[in-house]
């Protein structure tokens, strides 16, 4: 057993991992990075990286479908190649790895261990060969896809997230468990590459946690597009063989039937803590996540944990921002806390829904009397030139008057809902993004545009127009 004393030890090499090693290690910290999966964790190689470049083939294959109606010819009906589109899957994958390699690490002089890390104690981390001692612990192992407990599910073949990406035959029928964001970005995906694709979510709306307002866009063109989409609807119980799979369904009408060649479980995540060996150390956790302060501490000071382990949002940004308070707080030790008001997240269908804060709905159930203002997309010019007619907007306020969230669904939301959140967070007033200049025409006037819609009414009230009559009566 080899025996290594050092500053830092970061057990997990995803998003938040690769963050704390990397900024401690060019600060002078000796750093040991423990990581017994792939380099890159879940955002490199089965989450977001390889999500999105199917869902670009996908759009492209939408998008020459829909050439006729600019008078381009495409020459009659539009195939996939799913293998190849798979293929380009992993030419992202391959071209980003380099960024999060154990050669590029090295060479910033972190120690890498290909290992499972596994606690010993408070102070002692085992893994491989090496027994890791070190002042500081982070962990950082992520999350894992979360199967729920279908009778007969643990009996056929399913994919999962970590799985569907190597798949290379094409499903001719894809049913879908769960109309999470997975769920909804994989059916729009596979619809459009030519799959026949049925999408189960149990609860009354797909997309829970957004804007029902919002999601009622997306849903539309997910139907529009040929999306099976059943709601309120269980499955309770699964059986088959590899490419005929039965599934039970059980919606408000009563019990129905459904054949598939592949199932997608697409219903959440759960903490990857199972080899963490947390109680030796006696560290605080539940089922659910590992547990922490607002500064990202367990129980004990030494030991941080940030990212998915944590529960909470679960997403790669919001892992590389508790990095950023690992790193204040634990090397430069100055206070430091996780930011929870303005937290955006994305679900990269097209389009594109992105919210950042409250949604209406969590702000009255939190008591907050929210005011609730709404935007019409179909107002930016820039979209009316590329023929897109539905779209939404929305800004959320509490009894005062002060923005707690924002909703954007259009194509590339997700780039336009940041400014948003400075207005939140106190940053910036929306005064400021209303008398933005932005390039015209661009899809950046939107922010701009909802700032305006709110203060127009004080703008153009009948006080602000007795004062401009006032005005006008001075000489000039």
């Amino acid at each position: 057993m080899k025996e290594l004393n050092v500053d830092v030890c970061v057990i997990g090499a995803g998003s938040g991992g690769l963050n704390v090693a990397s900024g401690a290690a060019q600060l002078g910290a000796r750093t040991v990075l423990i990581e017994g999966g792939d380099m890159g964790g879940d955002c490199l190689n089965t989450g977001c990286v390889p999500s999105k470049a199917l869902l670009h083939v996908a759009k492209t294959a939408q998008t020459v479908r829909k050439a006729g109606t600019l008078g381009i010819s495409t020459g009659g009906e539009v195939t996939v190649d799913y293998s190849r589109a798979m293929a380009h899957v992993q030419d992202a994958i391959t071209a980003i790895e380099p960024h999060d390699s154990q050669e590029r690490f090295e060479g910033l002089g972190v120690t890498v261990i290909r290992a499972y890390g596994q606690f010993l104690d408070a102070h002692t981390v085992a893994a491989g060969d090496h027994r890791i001692r070190a002042k500081f612990f982070v962990i950082a192992t992520g999350s894992h896809a979360q199967v729920p407990p279908i009778p007969g599910l643990d009996q056929v073949p399913y994919l999962t997230n970590e799985t569907l990406f190597t798949n290379t035959q094409r499903p001719e029928h894809l049913a879908i468990i769960g109309g999470g964001p997975i769920g909804v970005e994989m059916a729009q995906a596979h619809v459009r590459l030519g799959c026949r694709v049925t999408l189960i979510e149990m609860a009354p709306s797909i997309m829970g946690k957004d804007d029902p307002d919002l999601v009622d866009v997306v849903r539309r063109r997910l139907v529009s597009e040929g999306v099976d989409l059943r709601e309120s609807t269980r499955v309770t119980g699964v059986s088959g063989s590899p490419g005929a799979v039965r599934l039970q369904l059980e919606d408000p009408t009563g019990a129905h039937p459904l054949e598939a060649s592949h199932l997608l479980v697409a219903t959440g995540r759960q903490p990857a803590i199972e080899r963490l060996g947390l109680d030796a150390a006696g560290i605080e956790y539940s089922h659910h996540a590992i547990t922490v302060g607002p500064n990202m501490r367990t129980n004990h000071r030494h030991i941080f944990a940030i990212g998915d382990v944590v529960g909470g949002a679960q997403f790669t940004h919001v892992a590389g921002h508790h990095a950023s308070v690992v790193v204040r707080e634990m090397l430069f030790r100055l206070p430091a806390k996780a930011e929870t008001r303005a937290i955006p997240w994305v679900t990269y269908s097209d389009p594109e829904l992105a919210q950042i804060g409250m949604t209406e709905t969590v702000a009255r159930a939190a008591g907050l009397s929210p005011k609730v203002e709404t935007t019409q997309i179909g107002g930016n010019d820039r979209y009316i030139t590329e023929g897109v007619q539905d779209g939404l907007a929305k800004l959320v306020f509490n009894a005062r008057g002060t923005l707690i969230g924002a909703g954007i669904v259009a194509p590339g939301a997700g780039d336009l809902i940041s400014p948003l959140g400075l207005v939140i967070t106190g940053q910036v007033k929306l005064s400021t993004l209303a008398s933005q200049i932005v390039p015209y025409p661009t899809h950046a006037d939107v922010p701009k545009r909802m700032a305006g819609a709110h203060l127009a009414p004080a703008l153009f009230a009948k006080r602000t127009r007795r004062l401009i009559n006032l005005l006008l009566k001075l000489p000039a």
